[in-house]
């Protein structure tokens, strides 16, 4: 089983669509998506930066963002179907289709360890993956990937957050890092051809 996070800046690609369509048809029953918060969580920073309020409302903001590029998704590829639990997403799975995540879960009430911008949609995904026992997860960037780099590489370079590190390391599961043009690559992956080192 496979979790996808994809990145928020593939929102406003025109390459969004084929993404969304390879995992309607390859990932029915086996692949659960996350989305990103793209332009909608940076809208967060900025309201941030300029009335200053505090990382738990940021938090819970960016939460809606992710949640924001969900729907956006779900409405321009209908056959992705909605799931707001881990419950939801394994009837999805075991009913044959391809879950589309709300992270409503990651609301919160107060303000804790991880309700910051060192925790993204990058770490929330992983999160998710470890507790749905999933045996792969991928991340779909936008940026340039060094297939070399470290986890730690990847955070200083801005790729993932700080939190993935930690998790990363005991995940237990390969983890790839895909860019946004090698669809290719993503179909073969999900078709059990192409298997590289993790991150």
């Amino acid at each position: 089983m496979w979790v996808v996070k994809i990145g928020g800046s593939l929102n406003d690609d025109p390459l969004l669509r084929d993404w969304l369509a390879l995992f309607a048809e390859l990932g029915g029953g086996r692949v659960t998506l996350v989305c990103g918060g793209g332009e909608y969580a940076e809208e967060v920073r900025r309201a941030q930066r300029r009335w200053r309020f505090d990382d738990l409302a940021a938090h819970n903001m960016a939460v809606l963002a992710m949640m924001q590029s969900a729907y956006q998704a779900q409405g321009i590829e209908p056959r992705l179907q909605l799931a707001t639990s881990q419950a939801e997403i394994r009837r999805v799975l075991h009913g044959g289709g391809t879950a589309l995540w709300l992270p409503a879960e990651w609301l919160r009430d107060e303000a804790g360890p991880h309700t910051n911008w060192d925790n993204s949609g990058d770490s929330i995904a992983l999160e998710l993956a470890r507790r749905l026992n999933a045996e792969y997860m991928a991340l779909v960037k936008s940026c340039e990937v060094d297939a070399r780099a470290t986890a730690t590489e990847l955070v200083a370079a801005g790729v993932v957050d700080r939190r993935f590190v930690e998790l990363a390391a005991g995940a237990g599961f390969s983890i790839e890092l895909v860019q946004r043009t090698d669809i290719t690559r993503m179909r073969s992956l999900l078709l059990g051809q192409d298997r590289r080192a993790g991150a």
